[in-house]
């Protein structure tokens, strides 16, 4: 259970895409930092409405959830489905699933995947990529402390 809260941000017109508040991740990546129980992953943010919105709402915390060989968690960020949500991901992507409010990084197959693919539970916005190895992710125990900061 995230331990602080976030209020949806509010859009402005000029501002097209990038969420009020959140520092902008266009031109130089922008890097934030997953540290999930004694594991720290560098995280590239990318220039996507979802990425901004979590990267206003730093720091954010919550409890690990194993699901197969992905990490997931639940997070306060309200944030609709974009266009480049995906039902299969990729190794070293950071995923949002907006029908449950969850961030899941894969490191290999989940539960419903067939063999050869990462198959999300729904489609989830990518809104970020590890930078490093995610297989570290597999000694992260069940209801360790999650939390994502800058």
């Amino acid at each position: 259970m995230p331990t602080n809260l976030f209020k949806p941000l509010k859009r402005q017109p000029s501002q097209g895409s990038q969420a009020v508040g959140a520092k902008p991740v266009t031109g130089k990546r922008r890097q934030i930092f997953l540290v999930a129980g004694a594991q720290t992953l560098p995280l590239a943010l990318l220039d996507t409405p979802t990425a901004a919105r979590i990267a206003a709402a730093l720091p954010l915390f919550a409890a690990a959830e194993p699901w197969g060989e992905a990490l997931h968690f639940r997070l306060p960020i309200d944030s609709g489905r974009e266009r480049g949500a995906r039902i299969n991901g990729r190794l070293g992507e950071v995923y949002y699933w907006t029908e449950d409010d969850r961030v899941i990084i894969p490191f290999g197959a989940t539960p419903i995947s067939r063999e050869g693919e990462i198959r999300l539970p729904r489609p989830c916005n990518p809104w970020a990529t590890v930078i490093g190895d995610v297989s570290c992710l597999q000694r992260v125990a069940p209801s360790a402390k999650v939390t994502l900061k800058v």
